[in-house]
């Protein structure tokens, strides 16, 4: 018996005359990376846009210059805020335009597909849509976790339709801390619509209803007694109460669902601006309705265009978001502090072991923050 070592080199001819094996040198196997390609990608790394290079491609409808610059509005960093606002400011003459619809619903009452099917109807219409659909963020990535631009495939490849995924990034509610802003550049970009999908867990609608002309409630039959208590305050701020899914077996629901939202509507005081909020039914499966809710849309415009209640809506919005950004400005700088950075984990132990209250360490702390920032603090706190 022959044994065969592993180590031994062929002969020189490759062939072994007791045995009708014969062993071929084979040919070189390619690489399974292609170099060349790697090297044009790798080269391609995307350089800084100049100010004017964002607004004439914002201005001129490049939805990828349009997406840099929402990403830089987006972040966080601070080498990005002073260019993220000069071009906010230089948009901001050519936005305003657009009608501005907030839209917001329980979960499992198909917003997505619902603004699929109108963004799809619009769209064949001639109007140009973006949508600003802001996710749920995870606690842990901060990232979005579901992703509608993955849910509203036909929309995603409508040339006249720009969607946007944003991670709420924890902030109050899930809305997006730059969401007004980001409309702004829609609109400079030539976006006559703008839809701002909210989470829908009752608490982003306030912060949405603040920024929108027209707040939109979608709705299912038998969505349960547990969310009265939500249904009552979002009830109050919607202008249109649809109810979804009205369709095959649970059509009658629906018909029944919007008969009691309609009685509900009638118990709640008249809006200053005038209309009188409706409820209807609608399917975005079978389209039934879709129309009927665009035309309440354009009723509600012009009617708060002529009687003024539409201009005055949006200057009270800018001073609201003024006052909110302010807010926003003075917490975030208190907390990056360093004086404060350094003492708010001894404050903590404090409070957690009942050696200080809340109130006086959260005085200690603003006293010490008035102090190390050299300002005249208030005489109460």
């Amino acid at each position: 018996m022959t044994v065969f070592n592993e180590h031994a080199s062929w002969p020189d001819d490759h062939h072994d005359h007791d045995s009708a094996l014969t062993v071929n040198p084979g040919i070189e196997q390619p690489p399974t990376v292609d170099t060349a390609s790697l090297q044009r990608f790798l080269s391609r790394k995307r350089k800084p846009l100049m100010l004017s290079e964002y607004i004439d491609g914002i201005l001129g409808g490049n939805r990828t210059i349009l997406s840099r610059a929402i990403t830089l509005v987006e972040s966080s960093l601070p080498e990005h805020a002073q260019m993220a606002q000069d071009i906010v400011e230089r948009c901001l003459p050519h936005s305003g335009k657009s009608m501005r619809i907030g839209i917001t619903g329980v979960p499992g009452a198909g917003k997505s597909t619902f603004i699929e099917t109108v963004g799809g109807y619009l769209t064949s219409g001639g109007h140009k849509l973006a949508v600003l659909a802001i996710d749920p963020s995870s606690e842990r990535s901060k990232g979005s976790i579901l992703g509608d631009k993955t849910r509203m495939e036909e929309l995603s490849a409508d040339p006249n339709a720009f969607i946007r995924p944003s991670p709420s990034s924890g902030s109050l509610g899930g809305v997006a801390r730059k969401t007004r802003e980001t409309v702004f550049l829609c609109e400079a970009a030539g976006f006559d619509i703008i839809f701002i999908e909210t989470v829908g867990v009752g608490q982003s609608e306030t912060a949405v209803h603040s920024m929108t002309d027209f707040f939109l409630l979608i709705q299912i039959a038998g969505a349960g007694d547990e969310l009265q208590g939500i249904k009552r305050g979002i009830m109050e701020m919607a202008d249109l109460i649809t109810v979804n899914k009205a369709d095959g077996s649970n059509l009658e629901k629906a018909q029944l669902a919007q008969a009691q939202y309609q009685s509900a509507l009638r118990l709640f005081p008249k809006p200053v601006s005038g209309w009188e909020p409706q409820a209807n039914i609608c399917s975005a499966i079978t389209r039934l309705g879709i129309d009927k809710i665009w035309d309440a849309v354009q009723q509600y415009e012009r009617l708060t265009k002529d009687n003024g209640y539409f201009e005055q809506r949006r200057k009270q919005q800018a001073k609201y978001w003024m006052n909110e950004t302010i807010r926003n400005s003075l917490v975030r700088h208190f907390y990056n502090h360093p004086d404060i950075e350094a003492l708010l984990p001894e404050y903590e132990r404090k409070i957690a072991e009942d050696r200080m209250s809340s109130f006086a360490a959260a005085r200690a702390l603003l006293n010490e923050y008035f102090r190390a920032s050299s300002i005249r603090h208030p005489s109460k706190i």
